[in-house]
């Protein structure tokens, strides 16, 4: 809901900082996404008069005017000189008062005003129209303005354009401060202030009764609580005046013809939606005409306002004039009785349709409206009638219409209220602050409330507008947040004894087992003992883990020894299952290794995790494919667990040789974190696999626990998400085989500075023919982006091509066309 800081000024006694009013918003519950300052600024754009007007002397539709912009434009002596402009309106005489934008002026829609020669007569300025001013949509000619507007007044002064929006984000339980008027009283409410609101009156009724004319059907009830209808003839369809426009911009509402603009402007001051048919475009039987709410037939076919013909289903909710559907109930009118220049007799909806109903119809046809998005939060089925009161009035004002007598009213169940016991040591218990009853009953009833006391206690009876409070507990939390829940003191429970905690290294090892939980891995136990020569087994070196622990007793002659590695365990587990038909394992292990010292009476115990993954992915099926296990898939899960700790400065380096001779060359790579290696990811080799008895591929990781933990950062860093649209460029570089993608990315984030804000590798492409032997392409997209404005093209550009110089340069590349 976009909230009109000037239109609100009008109903409330406001702070005449926005902010002030953003941070009581916030404080309260509605959160404020953005403040705003709408219109246009209208530099250069003045009032002026047309001094004469004579004809182009080579054109039959344009004029050469002499126009008064009093002393915006001075001659060469100081004294105020009448502006050459050139104009094609034909609506205007000599001595109309009109608006002028001189040289510098930047109207909407981005037009800019030069000195021109228009068919060889210079103009220095243009006369504007209401839609060139954005100020509506009349483009028959120029705006006149009053005869008493003084010359060379700037024109955001003259009409005062400019307002401060604050952009709320209303929750689904607040139906009611979807309206100027519902937000003023919530302001109310915040500053314990009155609000009021000048509602215009019908001055006169007319004509043929409501009711003689016009009768209303709810055929199915489940799609509407209320059905009001009111008739206005004689209406004269135009432009809105300015005032009312001004407000439906501020709004974000486009303007389109009074009538229209009038139902669009009820609707944002009380949230109402409401709609105007075109009356005559309804069938007629014997001077009498119907209007049926009814369910759409499956299939049903019907033209909304935009002009698509929609298929319906079965349920949804249909106007209909009891022959041919004209409106969507609740989302949107039809084409045929839309309200058109020649629009004479016009009948104003104003009703309460079903939220669920309205909500299904809305999402099933992608259709989102104003309207539809109050109904489906609930509407105030009690204000049909004054809210209709209300658009009638004011077409009577302004389009010159005749109000007929009386209204058509269906209301099938009409809905009652209870009152609800409000007690104060249940506010006191449930706030934990002692809450004055004052305070209490003011807050209640300036929400709308009525609120009688009960001895300590109230009876209060929420509004009708507030289908939120149904409870005791939902007016304690309006009571506790317009009292402002920051003021409520922490306390700690009272505790007899010492409650325990678990240590960063417990919180720590039980979050990595949880992201690699998330990851997809299962969670295995394999035995602490490992047997003779099992790492020889496999290829990996024993260098850097010790001497074997010897077993003085062991179990079983197999195990003789304490482990010194997770992967021989979890390579068993792998074997085990591929033999008992599972050949998709995902394992994970966290546990103790134990290194032998010489010369010292106990071994040395560290902590490690690792994971095996063989097989596939997942299982095949008509909606996923056969995807195999191979070395990207165990690094991204090692990228995803150093991300979630917050490891900083990891990258991953190739490995290969007799340390690693247990993983497949090109297929493997060390873990590092700036300079310390915390462990190593790959495929294992193949001469492995046989070892253990593996058919499948495994792809499997062992980091170094105790790293990980030591290297892991508790705070949690936040940035404010950019406002401000970002770019895509992509960038294809050849470059040789030997030049990994992580020197690429480096290089790339190290030369994009601040406005680049992702590198993403997307492609590798290799062709001796096209790109030469011993040669890749590495195609990445980049990302820019910018805190605090836009970027324009050139500023993308130039951080792209500094990129591309200097990685190029860098590691001897070109760019592939």
């Amino acid at each position: 809901m976009r909230v009109s800081y000037d239109w609100l000024k009008t109903m409330i006694d406001i702070p005449e900082d926005p902010k002030t009013l953003s941070d009581e918003y916030i404080r309260t519950g509605t959160e404020v996404e953005a403040i705003d300052t709408v219109g246009e600024s209208f530099d250069h754009v003045v009032t002026a008069q047309v001094l004469t007007k004579t004809s182009h002397p080579d054109s039959d539709h344009m004029y050469v005017c002499s126009v008064d912009v009093g002393d915006k434009n001075l001659d060469a002596d100081g004294n105020p000189a009448p502006l050459q402009i050139v104009c094609g309106a034909q609506n205007f005489e000599a001595g109309d008062h009109i608006v002028t934008a001189m040289i510098g002026a930047e109207l909407p829609g981005d037009i800019k005003i030069k000195k021109s020669k228009l068919r060889g007569v210079v103009s220095m300025g243009m006369n504007c129209s209401a839609r060139e001013l954005g100020l509506g949509g009349d483009h028959s000619g120029i705006m006149i303005l009053p005869e008493d507007t003084p010359c060379g007044m700037p024109f955001a002064e003259y009409v005062g354009s400019s307002d401060t929006v604050l952009d709320c984000e209303i929750t689904p339980n607040r139906p009611d401060c979807l309206s100027m008027i519902g937000m003023a009283r919530e302001t109310g409410a915040i500053f314990d202030r009155d609000f009021h609101v000048e509602l215009p009156a019908i001055k006169a009724e007319t004509g043929r009764a409501t009711d003689d004319e016009l009768s209303v059907e709810i055929a199915d009830e489940g799609l509407c609580d209320r059905y009001v209808a009111r008739i206005v003839r004689n209406v004269k369809v135009g432009p809105s005046p300015d005032w009312m426009v001004k407000r439906l911009n501020a709004l974000g509402v486009r303007p389109h013809n009074n009538i229209v603009d009038i139902t669009n402007y009820v609707m944002m001051l009380t949230g109402q939606p409401l709609h105007a048919f075109d009356l005559d475009t309804f069938a007629e039987r014997e001077g009498h005409r119907r209007v049926v709410v009814r369910a759409a037939q499956q299939d049903e076919k019907f033209t909304t306002l935009d002009g698509e013909e929609r298929t319906l289903d079965a349920g949804m909710g249909l106007i209909t004039d009891g022959e041919r559907p004209v409106a969507l109930a609740g989302v949107m009118g039809g084409m045929d009785s839309e309200i058109e220049d020649d629009t004479v007799d016009v009948m104003v909806e104003s009703a309460c349709f079903n939220a669920g109903r309205t909500s299904h119809t809305s999402r099933d046809l992608s259709l989102i409206s104003d309207a539809s998005i109050r109904f489906e939060r609930q509407v105030d089925e009690t204000g049909c009638v004054d809210v209709a009161n209300v658009a009638c009035a004011l077409i009577e004002e302004i389009a010159g219409g005749e109000v007929a007598p009386g209204y058509v009213d269906v209301f099938p169940a009409p809905k009652t209220i209870d009152s609800i016991k409000l007690r104060l040591a249940r506010v006191h218990a449930i706030c934990g602050a002692d809450i004055e009853p004052d305070f209490i009953e003011r807050s209640l009833t300036r929400l709308g409330c009525t609120v009688e006391r009960d001895g300590d206690d109230f009876m209060v009876t929420p509004p009708s507008f507030r289908p939120d409070l149904p409870r005791e507990i939902d007016l304690i939390e309006e009571v506790l947040r317009l009292w402002g829940m920051g003021r409520v003191t922490a306390t700690i429970p009272a505790a007899k004894n010492h409650i325990g905690g678990l240590t960063r290294e417990q919180k720590l090892t039980r979050k990595v087992g949880e992201i690699l939980r998330a990851c997809g891995l299962n969670e295995t136990t394999t035995f602490g003992f490992a047997a003779p020569g099992d790492l020889e087994k496999i290829g990996m070196s024993t260098e850097g883990r010790g001497c074997p622990v010897v077993l003085m007793n062991p179990l079983v002659a197999e195990q003789t020894e304490m482990r010194r590695s997770l992967l021989p365990g979890l390579l068993q587990s792998v074997a085990y299952n591929e033999a008992h038909g599972t050949p998709n394992v995902h394992l994970y292990e966290v546990g103790s290794l134990f290194h032998g010292r010489e010369n010292a009476s106990l071994p040395k115990e560290t902590k490690s995790v690792a994971g095996v993954l063989s097989g596939q992915w997942s299982e095949q099926s008509w909606n996923m494919k056969y995807r195999k296990l191979r070395f990207f898939f165990g690094k991204g899960i090692v990228e995803e667990l150093l991300a979630q700790l917050r490891i900083e400065k990891v990258r991953f380096r190739p490995v290969e040789g007799e340390s690693y001779a247990f993983l497949q060359p090109g297929r493997a790579a060390e873990v590092l974190s700036g300079g310390t290696v915390l462990g190593w990811v790959g495929e294992i080799h193949p001469e492995a696999r046989e070892a253990m008895g593996i058919d499948e591929v495994v792809v499997a990781f062992e980091l170094d626990l105790d790293k990980l933990i030591k290297g892991a950062r508790n705070q949690e860093n936040y940035r404010e998400f950019s406002q401000y649209p970002a770019v895509e460029h992509d960038l294809a570089i050849v470059v040789d085989n030997a030049v990994t993608c992580e020197d690429l990315e480096r290089r790339i984030t190290s030369a994009g500075g601040k406005l680049l804000e992702g590198v993403r590798l997307f492609d590798v492409y290799r062709d001796p023919i096209r790109i030469g032997a011993g040669k890749k392409s590495m195609a990445f997209a980049l990302t820019y982006r910018s805190d605090d404005h836009t970027l324009t093209s050139e500023e993308v550009e130039k951080a792209h091509q500094k990129i591309v110089t200097k990685v190029c340069k860098g590691v001897n590349g070109e760019v592939r066309g």
